[in-house]
């Protein structure tokens, strides 16, 4: 038997680890090179990782959530099964696993078959069929979501598809009686998106003492100029929201606030300070929330900004967008949309020192010239880094950015 170790690969930008999010193969598999077999996360994006050659799986190292070493042992090839087929791959006589932490071997028993509440036993004692996983995108997501293996799942459906119930089945939940009992706790792994999340929220708040400042804005005028540039784009072309508009006012108010534009490299001790606006654009995703990158936002016209928000934001929402697309970002802008709430305390994405939030447009009474109007008003809810942005400075730009958006037209003044 001729072996093949191939170990987690570097995949820049200074990894020295990377989580396992979901595997693709399992032991016994035969898998062609060049066909993904793993998808994992750095603290940069997730990575999907084709195979270097084929052959047939003879073990795999980790689980969904562990992490692992660049350098240590990922998976193990047979080189002479590359032509073997799969029932004949996972049959009794396959050699043993490889060993190694978190390794399963081709005989390896699913988790909790001993007290027969293993998949098998749910689905009537069946045993996982071989070969690649037949499951929906969304089942994939479920159980991935729920830290569940789908390669020790028997799928009911044709073919022996993974279905929706069969999930439920692993978990002690049946789709189909009321008179089952339904568990009262569901445990969700945190892996993945929603870990790197988790840490990189948890680090802003505990190292980073966050200003707060909110400002009410009226756009009514803004509004104006959208609804008349929407009359004149082509019929199913995508009409422009608020959001280029507040960016192009933005990286004209940052020329007279660049210690907005900053980002801290706490390693070093210094603050590095960006002539281009990289702008992070907050975008809600089915995997969480992701913040993609429109480079250069001070050099594009309103419709070269509203084309780069759609795309890179469409990119991250589809799982697309490319490592290079996540990253470089200088200053963020989040918003809510339609739930925008009438005040938010937006979490700076650090190194940034800066976030703007934007809130719910709505039409109220205000004052205005002594006389009560209805207008059209939206707040803007901002965090600032207290150590490195005076609280004067951050009202200041707040305002700047409130006059140019109160006068639309002064946005395209160069």
């Amino acid at each position: 038997m001729s072996q093949f170790i191939f170990k987690m690969p570097d995949l820049g930008e200074g990894t020295v680890e990377a989580e396992i999010v979901v595997w693709h193969t399992k032991p016994g598999d035969v898998v062609k090179e060049d066909q993904v077999i793993v998808e994992v996360m750095t603290d940069k994006a997730a990575v999907e990782v084709p195979a270097p050659v084929s052959g047939r799986v003879l073990s795999i190292s980790g689980g969904p959530g562990d992490k692992l070493a660049v350098g240590s042992p990922l998976i193990v090839f047979d080189l002479d099964g590359a032509g073997t087929s799969p029932d004949a791959a996972s049959s009794p006589e396959a050699a043993p696993a490889a060993g190694g932490a978190g390794a399963a071997g081709p005989a390896a028993v699913p988790s909790g078959a001993e007290s027969g509440r293993g998949p098998g036993a749910a689905n009537g004692g069946q045993s996982p069929v071989a070969g690649r996983v037949k499951a929906s995108p969304a089942n994939r997501r479920r159980a991935r979501e729920a830290g569940i293996d789908l390669s020790t799942v028997v799928g009911t459906g044709p073919g022996g598809r993974i279905l929706s119930g069969d999930l439920m089945a692993i978990g002690g939940q049946t789709p189909a009686a009321s008179s089952v009992a339904v568990p009262d706790t569901t445990e969700i792994k945190v892996i993945g998106v929603r870990r790197v999340i988790a840490e990189r929220m948890s680090e802003a708040k505990r190292t980073i003492p966050h200003f707060s400042y909110v400002e009410e804005v009226d756009v009514t005028e803004l509004e104006s100029l959208r609804a008349h540039l929407n009359s004149k784009i082509p019929r199913g072309e995508p009409g422009l929201t608020y959001l280029p508009f507040i960016i192009m006012a933005l990286t004209r108010t940052l020329r007279s606030f660049p210690q907005c534009n900053v980002l801290h490299d706490a390693a070093r001790g210094v603050l590095v300070r960006h002539a281009a606006v990289n702008v992070g654009i907050a975008t809600q995703t089915p995997d969480g929330l992701k913040v993609p990158v429109v480079r250069n936002a001070q050099s594009r016209s309103l419709g070269d900004l509203a084309a780069a928000i759609r795309q890179v934001s469409e990119r991250a929402r589809t799982g697309n967008a490319t490592r290079d697309e996540l990253m470089g970002s200088t200053i963020t802008v989040t918003s809510l949309g339609k739930l925008g709430g009438i005040a938010s305390t937006p979490v700076i994405n650090a190194p940034e020192v800066a976030i703007i939030g934007l809130n719910k447009a709505v039409e109220r009474p205000v004052v205005l010239d002594g006389a009560v109007a209805v207008r059209r008003m939206m707040n803007i809810s901002s965090s600032f880094d207290h150590r490195f942005v005076d609280g004067y400075d951050a009202a200041a730009m707040i305002q700047a950015l409130k006059d140019l958006i109160e006068h639309p037209a002064t946005i395209f003044i160069p």
